[in-house]
């Protein structure tokens, strides 16, 4: 499945937003640690810089975590809640390098209003094109992170986070050979 770069760009960062509430920690619990992931992300936006701004990102955090594994119409039904508390009013803007976009909020929208439209815009794209199978959970026995299936044969099972696909190989592989010992 392609999607045009922005909109893979954009699953891309939910991705990452995801994975920053690991198991039993969570890489979202300060301002500072919200400035780092938003400049890793290179997501540029008017910011507050205050723990309201960091407590509206992590409630998005949790109302995407509940789209990635949700049914369609579930899907359907919260990208939609998104755009309407966020004020959606799809634009064209001009970017310097890339022409025209398609932006959702205006440049001077909140942190939380430019993140989740903009994040709700893309899970709109990948519900349209009949993608949502391609959101999934990593199929690691030790691992629960998000990963976005973007292959063509809609295999991917692991997440790139760390090493779950060779760490899945091995044990296979010792099992294998546990079995043939026997």
């Amino acid at each position: 499945m392609t999607f045009t770069p922005d909109i893979e760009a954009s699953l891309k960062v939910i991705v990452n937003l995801l994975n920053t509430e690991v198991q039993i920690v969570d890489m979202l619990s300060s301002v500072a640690d919200l400035d780092e992931f938003l400049d890793s992300q290179h997501f540029t936006a008017d910011r507050a810089h205050n723990q309201a701004e960091l407590r509206s990102i992590r409630q998005l955090r949790s109302q995407l975590k509940s789209i990635w594994t949700a049914s369609e119409e579930d899907a359907v039904f919260r990208v939609n809640q998104i755009l309407r508390t966020a004020n959606a009013q799809p634009q064209l803007i001009k970017s310097p390098k890339r022409g025209y976009k398609l932006h959702a909020t205006t440049t001077s929208s909140p942190l939380y209003d430019r993140f989740a439209v903009n994040a709700a815009m893309a899970l709109a794209e990948v519900i349209l094109a009949g993608g949502l199978e391609r959101l999934r959970i990593c199929a690691s026995t030790d691992c629960k992170n998000a990963l976005l299936d973007l292959s063509r044969n809609r295999s991917k099972l692991y997440c790139d986070a760390g090493n779950c696909a060779n760490r899945e190989h091995v044990r296979a592989y010792r099992a294998r050979k546990a079995s043939v010992g026997k």
